[in-house]
């Protein structure tokens, strides 16, 4: 190969890496229950609704996974426990029909049926060829980032969950990566570290977390410097979950914490004033030098599918939204025409 076709595949693989990618967020998503049983005779493409598309502009798609997918298993007894979901072992095909990059599996459903159902779904998302993050056969595994790459980035997703301590994955044990939101514990200390380490190795580090209780659009009082801490080792985005609801974007060095993405794909009832059936595919457009914004699409999650909402419903959604920006000081704008809040970066 001689200079010039040298210097040109430099300069062709320096403008493929200049050009921003587009990660869409998706919250809690639970195929359990009622949606396993709609399922069984709907195809897999079903809880998606009409957001397919808006999946399908993405370049990296991630979500939380608020449950188990298998066959196997018994329900959790070790410790008390209220609900327990697990979709059947055909539904990985869910997943890949919205072209699921990566799950976040640090959450409080994990490991509903027990440690046989949970390697197994480990098995199903290989051979599915989704990645994940946040559980493991071990502490190390459940601790590690998983690496994706799109148009030459390299995009990183660490995940970690303040629920369920007795679920923490062991050197001999699977489990979840198990993190208390409190920077004066040691394992707040090793996630920091682990963050850093990371960022070292991607050019933008998605960090998932399952925190805190399921309902509040303000965020408990320790996430706020917890988030801050994250973005300060290296976290370029904060992908917050657990409450059913959405709250609040802050823009911190440039970088958004999401403090709770809200629900997705579930079949919750709807609480009438937190409305958890009300939420965004959040869409952040990214480089390996800052991220540039976010577009948010307003969703309605209905019959056990997750729709895009319009006009007033879209409008309200959006205005709620964008009041809880405000407390952050974060500037918000609503496109009416092309039904999405725009969250620019400068």
């Amino acid at each position: 190969m001689d200079v010039r076709t040298l210097l040109l595949c430099a300069v062709s693989a320096a403008f493929l890496r200049a050009e921003p990618i587009r990660i869409a967020l998706a919250g809690d998503v639970m195929l359990g229950r009622l949606v396993n049983e709609q399922l069984r005779y709907r195809p897999p493409a079903h809880p998606w609704g009409d957001t397919l598309p808006l999946f399908q502009a993405a370049d990296v798609r991630i979500c939380n996974l608020e449950c188990v997918i298998s066959d196997r298993g018994r329900r959790w007894t070790a410790t008390p426990k209220v609900f327990h979901f697990r979709s059947d072992a055909k539904n990985v095909a869910v997943l890949r029909a919205a072209g699921m990059d990566a799950v976040s599996l640090a959450n409080n459903h994990v490991l509903d049926y027990g440690y046989e159902a949970l390697l197994d779904m480990f098995g199903l998302l290989e051979k599915a060829g989704v990645r994940y993050a946040g559980a493991g056969r071990d502490d190390r595994a459940a601790c590690a980032p998983v690496v994706l790459s799109s148009k030459g980035l390299r995009v990183g997703l660490l995940a970690f969950t303040d629920n369920e301590p007795v679920w923490e994955a062991q050197r001999d044990r699977p489990g979840t990566c198990y993190v208390p939101v409190d920077l004066k514990d040691a394992r707040a200390r090793r996630l920091l570290e682990a963050v850093r380490r990371a960022d070292a190795e991607t050019d933008v580090l998605v960090v998932s977390a399952h925190w805190g209780g399921n309902w509040g659009y303000e965020p408990p009082p320790e996430h706020v410097p917890f988030g801050r801490a994250l973005v300060e080792a290296g976290a370029d985005i904060v992908f917050g979950h657990s409450a059913h609801v959405f709250r609040g974007i802050e823009i911190y060095r440039g970088r958004p914490i999401l403090y709770s993405a809200g629900d997705f794909v579930d079949d919750y009832m709807v609480d009438e004033v937190q409305r958890n059936d009300e939420t965004f595919l959040f869409v952040v457009e990214a480089g390996a030098e800052r991220v540039h914004g976010l577009r948010l699409h307003p969703i309605l999650i209905r019959y056990l599918q997750s729709r895009r909402a319009s006009g007033a419903d879209a409008a309200r959604i959006a205005s709620r939204m964008r009041a809880l920006c405000a407390k952050f000081g974060t500037l918000t704008g609503w496109d009416p025409t092309r039904q999405v809040l725009e969250i620019p970066i400068p």
